[in-house]
């Protein structure tokens, strides 16, 4: 059975920091590329960024560059996303996602929703003003 457990969210004041988690279980890590989405009310689910599993090259969507960083532990079959210096606007349900392919196909955004093949449960980030 695919697990992706995503875990990590809470609330935080601007400026905080936050490390979101994504434990896989069911196929194989290295076969993915892995990433993390997020969904705000009201709005569709969007790429935060990714990373190749080939490669280690990371990719973000330009809100969150210089801001976020993906990184993941092929050992314990986790992808993780640290979140510092967090906005109002970075509030959202956050989704870690396998995904087929991690190299971007526009300037400042990551690859689709579309490109995910297995999705974790989500793990609410919410940040006060």
């Amino acid at each position: 059975e695919v697990q992706l457990q995503a875990s990590g969210g809470g609330l935080v004041q601007a400026g905080g920091s936050l490390r979101l988690s994504c434990a896989v279980s069911g196929f194989t890590f290295d076969d993915y590329d892995m990433g993390w989405f997020r969904q705000a009310p009201g709005k569709g689910r969007q790429g935060v960024s990714c990373i190749s599993s080939d490669s280690g090259s990371a990719h973000y969507l330009d809100s969150v560059k210089g801001r976020f960083t993906i990184s993941s532990d092929n050992a314990k079959n986790t992808v993780y996303l640290q979140m510092d210096s967090l906005k109002p606007e970075d509030t959202a349900l956050y989704y870690c996602a396998a995904l087929i392919d991690c190299e971007p196909i526009e300037p400042g955004r990551v690859v689709p929703s579309s490109f995910a093949d297995y999705w974790g449960q989500g793990t609410l980030v919410t940040v006060s003003s």
